[in-house]
């Protein structure tokens, strides 16, 4: 089966499914900062401590993404979107009955970080970009990115409600009630397998031969390295911001108004990313985005706290949150094709994996030492600046196979 044969509701069916499946993964991940207080003082760990496990999610999402991505293009997307699920359910599982810091990390650390690679961002946009026709690529990725987002505008709130009736276990109670919803959304989405790849991108290439393409490939790289500044500045927030406003004597209630606005900003952020970079050209809007976003942290950080100017931060940043997933992924797909996309996906994801790593460890480690987050955000600002320069000057031609295959395809 061809992506051009599929009707309405079966397009509707798997992309629904792969935004379902985004959502709900990347709700809850981003809503465990919500527990941090409360974990802190119940297990009588430190902050650098639960820092420690969220960072080493990161650090395992972004270790096996590459491998994830290969077995979802060489044996399909449907099981190794269901083993995630699974995998998610059980972190979850072993959060809730932690007794302390190393069993709290096995959960939230190296369950939880593997599944993430299995049913977020890359897996949906492969599931995305093999289902529509490349006029609709970018716009449905973006589409797909911003339906992704609004599980943090219900995982959020339900968090911080059970929180509040019941305590951060019974949070996580709740949360394995949205992974059952991810099964079937996942077996929705795997539903792309069976589509075709078109011929010129179906030809014969190694994945190793991918790799070495991808490597010699120096706008690649390029965007590869500035890849890390996203996931240090996202992981940053969604893991300290709780504890600053608490420090700052902020309720914890605008913490989860606040972590509801990301996600409802992102829904049209992303559409709109998506949008324009079918229109314009995707690195320079890449660039723009970690310019923007280092900006909108230097002004937050340097002004007083209030309430209202969090949730004045919290929209601003949200509609450049996911806007970089239908950017990224569309790059790949422009430069090297769809054969071997979630594999350079996860490559590149790698680097933004090590920048979240840094964002949730490192955020905690200066905090601990110093007693205020003053230097981890500035340094998330000038990295930020670093990133957006140089990926602004990215070369985009694509590789000489892509170049070559494009009259055979015309």
């Amino acid at each position: 089966m061809k992506a051009t044969d599929l009707t309405r509701a079966q397009s509707a069916t798997i992309l629904g499914g792969a935004a379902l499946m985004l959502s709900l993964a990347m709700g809850m991940r981003q809503s465990l900062g919500l527990l941090q207080p409360h974990v802190i003082r119940d297990l009588g760990i430190t902050a650098a401590d639960y820092s420690l496990a969220l960072a080493i999610q990161n650090i395992v999402w972004g270790i096996t993404q590459p491998f994830v991505g290969l077995l979802v293009d060489r044996i399909g997307a449907r099981p190794v979107a269901v083993t995630g699920v699974i995998v998610y359910a059980l972190g979850l599982a072993v959060m809730a009955l932690a007794p302390s810091a190393l069993v709290l990390t096995l959960g939230a650390g190296l369950c939880i970080g593997l599944a993430l690679s299995c049913t977020a961002s890359n897996l949906a946009m492969n599931v995305t970009a093999r289902t529509v026709t490349p006029a609709r690529r970018s716009v449905a990725m973006g589409a797909v990115s911003a339906a992704g987002s609004l599980g943090l505008v219900v995982a959020s709130p339900l968090a911080q409600a059970m929180i509040v009736t019941g305590g951060w276990q019974l949070a996580l109670v709740a949360f394995l009630g949205l992974a059952a919803v991810m099964l079937p959304a996942a077996l929705a989405a795997g539903r792309a397998d069976a589509i075709e790849l078109p011929r010129s991108q179906a030809a014969e290439q190694s994945a190793t031969q991918a790799l070495r393409e991808a490597a010699a490939h120096g706008g690649y790289v390029t965007m590869a390295i500035a890849f890390f500044v996203c996931g240090l500045q996202l992981v940053f927030l969604t893991t300290h911001l709780p504890t600053y406003l608490d420090l700052c004597g902020i309720d914890p209630s605008v913490t989860a108004t606040a972590l509801a606005l990301i996600g409802l900003f992102n829904v049209a952020g992303s559409y709109l990313f998506g949008w324009l970079g079918q229109r314009y050209p995707k690195h320079l809007l890449l660039g723009g985005i970690y310019l923007l976003r280092s900006a909108i942290i230097a002004v937050y950080f340097l002004a007083p706290p209030t309430p209202t100017g969090t949730l004045v931060f919290a929209a601003a940043m949200g509609s450049l949150w996911l806007g970089v997933v239908p950017l990224v992924n569309g790059l790949v797909v422009h430069l090297f094709g769809l054969r071997w996309m979630a594999t350079l996906t996860g490559v590149a994801f790698f680097s933004h994996q090590v920048g979240s790593f840094v964002g949730a460890w490192g955020g905690g480690a200066i905090y601990a030492s110093l007693g205020s987050y003053e230097w981890a955000w500035k340094g998330a600002v000038l990295i930020g600046v670093a990133a957006g320069l140089a990926q602004m000057a990215m070369n985009v031609r694509p590789s000489p196979r892509v170049l070559a295959e494009q009259p055979a395809a015309a």
